[in-house]
């Protein structure tokens, strides 16, 4: 059995005038879906299914890595569709670690997201990128909307 559920990663103090975007599958993108100076926020779907050992991952198109090692892709720039940009990245966003009664909150209830926050700045002033750490204590179950 699988269940959907929405992934949202909201990314915050993104560098002004960089397009950011989800990647999907190897070349394709999703844009965002909301926009403001201060932050940036991508969704896309995941499907939570149960492992051979019981526990449970995540899968999809969107969803990356091996189920052990699952992330997701933040595209910058000219990955994220923005031809003339002099950024060229992808920030790694872990799925790792989110335990079997979160994903189980989200499968159980309509209307719940897992959703992560982002720091949208690398150390070198440029946008994120590499495997980045989730602000805030990790994935949280929100309402969604």
């Amino acid at each position: 059995m699988a269940d959907t559920v929405t992934l949202r990663v909201i990314i915050e103090g993104p560098v002004p005038g960089v397009a950011l975007a989800m990647q999907r599958g190897r070349d394709s993108i999703v844009p965002p879906v909301r926009i403001t100076p201060e932050a940036v926020t991508l969704e896309v779907s995941g499907e939570i299914r149960a492992r051979p050992d019981g526990t449970l991952a995540l899968y999809g198109p969107d969803v990356h890595g091996p189920p052990a090692a699952r992330f997701l892709y933040v595209t910058v720039g000219v990955r994220a569709g923005q031809h003339d940009s002099p950024w060229n990245r992808r920030a790694k966003i872990p799925l790792t670690g989110i335990p079997d009664d979160v994903l189980n909150a989200v499968r159980v209830r309509t209307g719940l997201v897992l959703e992560a926050r982002i720091a949208g700045r690398a150390r070198d002033g440029g946008p994120a990128c590499a495997t980045v750490p989730i602000l805030g204590g990790g994935w949280q179950v929100m309402p969604g909307g």
